[in-house]
């Protein structure tokens, strides 16, 4: 459920209670809570809050479409259909970012627990945790962390609890706390990118507000016993956490693909200039294999075909470029230098006249153009005086 703890399966579907804002009016919607209702005209209003149809006249609207709640009676833990229902319907209004709503329906399930006298410490962990969640969302760190320390007591060493203080603890600038609470989280599991980022961040923190004492300063971390991180490992894994994981994962390799292609191509550019054509191809090879739709990686590689006199291949270089840019200019005028090594004069007096066609001014292409057109002309007096005479 987002950032909040335990989502339960069938949470995604359902409108919840929000806010409706229309033409200067706003209007408080059905369902639990405080039921004020501000308004200068009374706007048509669709969906389902809290399993409750949403019109004035308690019908629903004609044409509207029927509001999934079924997420509103999943299990919950140990809790009972009621409570298990505010935890659900806590759960779907953080995920649609109304953290406050949320908050408030926590809270109900927490004063419930009480008032049935229910003793599930790990349910009641989840819901101060889920409430803390709210709480740093909202701006509130103190309450979060009043919060955190809550779940911690009844569920030691629970990862989100733990994580979410840190987060608290960081935001009010308490940093040796917050530095404890990380280290603690990475104890249970070293893959929580966050808290390794900020470890690494508030340790330099740490060292210009303390200086080289600074570990001596720190409040004691606790250890993890061994069965506690046993116990996480061993724990299945959501769908939503599985999917979390793999996003992460993706975009941990599209950065290091990017950085290796900018890394490359940066490579491949600096051995142009010194003349190393050979090697600078090899690093546009290489370049094409993480990018294969760049279209200036096909144009400097033609560069280096050309340089090299492999004049076939720079002109298949230039023939993908135009592909993917049909106005490329580049493309065009490498292409007719490939041409003119394959001795077609024809082609090559072509392209340069493309070059010119969309740029005029493009100097390079003028000067080429006039030797091809020599080269061409030489070349049919040629093939004309060995033209035997019928």
């Amino acid at each position: 459920m987002g950032n909040a703890q335990e989502k339960p399966p069938g949470s995604g579907g359902g409108a919840a209670r929000a806010d409706h804002t229309t033409a200067g009016t706003r209007t408080k919607g059905l369902g639990g809570g405080s039921g004020d209702k501000l308004q200068t005209h009374r706007a048509p209003e669709k969906g389902v809050a809290n399993g409750t149809q949403n019109s004035s006249a308690g019908r629903e609207e004609q044409g509207s479409p029927a509001v999934d709640t079924s997420y509103l009676d999943a299990p919950a833990g140990a809790l009972p259909p009621h409570l298990a229902r505010l935890k659900n319907e806590g759960n779907h209004l953080f995920k649609h970012g109304q953290f406050g709503d949320a908050l408030e329906k926590y809270t109900q399930a927490i004063d419930g627990c009480a008032e049935a006298g229910i003793d599930s410490p790990e349910d009641l962990c989840i819901l101060y945790s889920n409430r803390a969640a709210c709480y740093l969302k909202d701006g509130n760190s103190t309450d979060c962390i009043q919060d955190c320390t809550k779940a911690l007591e009844l569920q030691p060493y629970s990862l989100k609890p733990l994580l979410r203080r840190a987060m608290a603890y960081e935001s009010l600038e308490r940093y040796r706390k917050a530095y404890v609470d990380y280290k603690t989280v990475l104890q249970i599991d070293t893959g929580v990118q966050a808290a390794h980022d900020s470890v690494h961040r508030i340790t330099k923190m740490l060292i210009e507000q303390d200086g080289s004492e600074w570990r001596e300063k720190l409040p004691d971390i606790p250890a993890v016993p061994l069965s506690v991180q046993q116990q996480h490992r061993d724990k299945p894994i959501s769908i939503e956490v599985a999917q979390a994981r793999a996003a992460r994962a993706a975009q941990e390799e599209a950065r290091r693909k990017e950085a290796r292609f900018t890394l490359l191509k940066q490579d491949g550019n600096s051995l142009v200039k010194k003349g190393h054509y050979q090697e600078a191809l090899e690093k546009y090879s290489e370049c094409l294999t993480l990018k294969p739709d760049e279209c200036a990686l096909y144009t400097n590689r033609a560069i280096c075909l050309l340089k090299l006199d492999r004049f076939e291949e720079a002109k298949q270089d230039c023939d993908s470029a135009l592909q993917l840019e049909p106005t490329n200019k580049k493309a065009f005028y490498r292409r007719a230098l490939a041409f003119k090594g394959l001795q077609d004069y024809l082609s090559a007096s072509t392209d340069l006249q493309e070059v010119l066609r969309l740029d005029p001014n493009v100097r390079e292409a003028e000067q080429e153009l006039e030797v091809v057109t020599g080269l061409l002309r030489q070349s049919l007096m040629n093939n004309a005086a060995h033209t035997p005479r019928v």
